[in-house]
């Protein structure tokens, strides 16, 4: 899989939400930024885009999948967001 294939997937299945993908093969860092994140708590938030993702994880298309997930209030002050 590519970064792109996994970011349609993920914006195919979560709603309002903005994702930026890196990685190749079947391991990726998934940074997701949307509303659907405010009021859940850590674990829900990464409950969610495994759950988007559960198809391709049981298949071994995805292997390693590591999630940083905020709200756009957040994201505004997250280092990753500097970084772009």
């Amino acid at each position: 899989m590519q970064p792109s294939d996994v970011k349609t997937l993920l914006e195919s299945r979560i709603d309002d939400c903005e994702f930026f993908i890196q990685g190749e093969g079947c391991n990726f860092q998934v940074i997701a930024v949307g509303e659907a994140f405010d009021g859940l708590n850590p674990v829900k938030r990464q409950q969610l885009i495994y759950g988007a993702l559960s198809e391709e994880i049981a298949s071994g298309a995805l292997h390693a999948v590591s999630i940083k997930t905020y709200t756009p209030a957040q994201w505004e002050q997250a280092p990753e967001n500097a970084q772009r």
